[in-house]
């Protein structure tokens, strides 16, 4: 299969063909005498893969290991299990981190008198280093 026939088979980009080729989580691509690449069957199922990894927010390198330990004879569904509960974990303290910025901002927005003088906004004065509020 031609690049362009496997990005349309994969749902993704031909630049991320390429890169996830030179990152190494998909194999060198032959090349036909013209100089095309040509991809096997096989390279779909991988892309796809690494596509639905991402989407599941797994990083390239993690999406990496999980590959390694497809291949890997004696690794088991333990061992992917373990790497998917780190990733939650990962994403749960994200999502308590946006929140403790969500909490802020919307307090730093409730205490805005949104009139009178930029000087008087509280949320220009949260956001300056502390020498700029002494002056």
């Amino acid at each position: 299969m031609k690049i362009g026939e496997v990005a349309k088979a994969a749902g993704i980009g031909i630049d991320a063909i390429r890169f996830y080729e030179r990152e190494g989580l998909i194999p060198k691509a032959a090349r036909r005498p013209s100089g095309y690449r040509e991809y096997s069957a096989e390279v779909v199922v991988s892309l796809r893969f690494i596509r639905n990894a991402k989407d599941l927010g797994f990083s390239l390198r993690e999406i990496s290991e999980l590959l390694r330990l497809e291949g890997t004879d004696g690794a088991t569904p333990a061992d992917v299990k373990a790497l998917a509960e780190l990733k939650l974990n990962d994403i749960e303290e994200r999502i308590r981190a946006l929140q403790r910025m969500r909490r802020a901002l919307r307090k730093r927005i409730e205490t805005c008198p949104a009139d009178g003088p930029l000087s008087d906004c509280s949320i220009l004065r949260a956001l300056a280093p502390e020498e700029k509020k002494q002056r």
